[in-house]
Parts: structure tokens; sequence; C-alpha cells
């Protein structure tokens, strides 16, 4: 199975581990999480990345995920990147985090990661305060691209709004 190894600003990826073990009711196997602290020496985290990855992956392949792009962590991670071995994703999030895991012993690597970039900006979308339990989700471009200078969309333009009744809470993949 592929394994999951997230390197971020302290203490984002504990964080984030965390609440895969509440969502799931544990935590999920092969998988690790680097804080990196403040004036961390980069070397040093590095070794530590390494260290960690060697004890999860079975060789199956990694998705090592991170935060900001450009800051340390990230700059840890994209070292660790093997064509075809070890696949570097920046901008984690939770829904990324639990897509990857929902679909790594299913896909093959370079399947995972293409899924996890196309489905990315699903894990982020508006809620219409007028209408509590509706979720509004971004309007698509003909070609299926997002275009990040157009205005927003108004809620007449917006496709598949979801209503929920008031009492009830949007689906999860946990019970609680």
């Amino acid at each position: 199975m592929i394994s999951v190894l997230i390197i971020a600003h302290q203490p984002l990826a504990t964080a984030l581990l965390g609440c895969c073990r509440h969502v799931y009711r544990g935590l999920p196997v092969q998988a690790a999480a680097l804080d990196i602290i403040p004036d961390e020496d980069p070397d040093q985290a590095l070794r530590e990345a390494r260290a960690l990855a060697s004890r999860i992956n079975d060789g199956s392949g990694q998705v090592v995920l991170t935060d900001l792009y450009g800051a340390t962590p990230s700059r840890i991670a994209m070292q660790m990147a093997v064509p075809g071995r070890v696949s570097v994703l920046y901008g984690v999030n939770l829904p990324i985090l639990l897509k990857v895991f929902n679909y790594r012993a299913r896909l093959p690597l370079v399947e995972l990661e293409s899924m996890v970039l196309r489905d990315a900006a699903d894990g982020i979308g508006w809620v219409d305060a007028g209408y509590p339990g509706r979720r509004l989700e971004r309007v698509q471009q003909p070609d299926g691209a997002s275009d990040p200078e157009a205005p927003a969309a108004s809620s007449d333009a917006v496709r598949n709004a979801h209503s929920l009744p008031s009492d009830t809470p949007p689906s999860s993949p946990s019970h609680s």
C-alpha cells in the first residue's frame, strides 16, 4: 500500500494526522507526520523525514504531502521526490489527505497523484449564509477548468447546489 508522509509547519502535520485518527477511529497504517519547528536545521529535518519515510514505506510508493510551496517544509519534501516512486504534493488540507488515504490501496501512485491534483479544489467551497445547510460548488468553465480571473458566480449561476435539512449534519466518513 502507498505510504503517506506529511511534512508541514508545526503543529500542522501532527494535527492533520490526528484529524485522520478521529475520522477513521484509529491511526491509518503506513502514515507519519513531521512537524518542522521554527529555526529547525533543514538538513537534520531531511534526515528525520527520510528515516520516517523508510519506516512506513513497503516499496509500493509514497506520497509526501506538504503545506506551503517554497517554505522550509516543502523544500525538505521536494528533496524526497523520486519519479514513479515518491510523489510530493503541496497545499495539503484535510480533504486532500482523506482522499489520499481513501484511494492509496486501490490506485497506483501515478493515478493517485493525478486524482488528487484533479480533485483538490473540490475540498474548498462556499456555504451560502442565506440558506443554512446549502453548500454551493464552484462553477466549471466549458473546457472544465475554473477561471481564476472570472468574477464570482451569483447564486443563480452556481451548479449543483446541495440542500440539507437544518437539523441534519453533513455526511462524513465517520459516525462522530
